[in-house]
């Protein structure tokens, strides 16, 4: 059987201009990007969001339920069932480190147990965002020191679901955040949940 996968590849890129920049951690871009071995072809244009990727958390407890947020999210017009998650927008920070801090500040737990799910492209046709999905158990209460929850966080509610309601939900289309259905199925596929 062959092996298959992703490899790393960039093409030359003719041109950059900034088409939206300022001091938050998400820009906008236009590249003129060439085929290669093609110099005789005029480049093409392709947008891209720059965005440092983030780190998301399905947290079980001990009664196999998860952790679930509802958070109002403007793009998608929706209040959306979503876990613990945050930017990895801290030079030389590890995902796990924002996962586990992510934890603390939306949900006030930590986790005894942690493993990684999967790393993912978030929509990889417009944005260079990638998506590290962990799985904590052995929860525990944490405080979340002087962290302050603003704006959509602040009016967002917690949830404890039974796993098996949340993958019912997840396959049901109820439940329609993309870190939410990967990190459920790949639970469940891998045994986990």
């Amino acid at each position: 059987m062959p092996v298959i996968g992703d490899r790393p590849e960039s093409w030359p890129v003719r041109e950059s201009q900034d088409l939206h920049r300022d001091d938050w951690i998400v820009a906008l871009r236009a590249d003129q990007v060439q085929r290669p071995g093609h110099p005789e072809e005029e480049p093409f244009r392709r947008l891209v969001v720059e965005h440092p990727g983030a780190a998301m958390v399905l947290a079980i407890d001990e009664d196999d339920r998860v952790l679930c947020l509802q958070q109002y999210r403007h793009a998608a017009q929706r209040a959306l069932v979503e876990l613990p998650a945050g930017l990895c927008d801290v030079d030389g920070e590890e995902p796990l480190a924002v996962a586990q801090r992510e934890l603390c500040e939306e949900a006030e737990l930590e986790a005894g147990q942690w493993s990684h799910l999967l790393s993912v492209w978030a929509s990889p046709g417009i944005t260079e965002e990638i998506h590290h999905l962990f799985l904590a158990r052995g929860l525990t209460h944490a405080s979340r020191g002087d962290f302050a929850l603003h704006h959509e966080e602040a009016e967002m509610t917690v949830d404890w679901v039974p796993f098996d309601v949340l993958h019912s939900a997840v396959l049901a289309g109820r439940v329609n955040d993309g870190p939410v259905a990967l990190a459920v199925l790949t639970a469940r596929a891998r045994g986990l949940a």
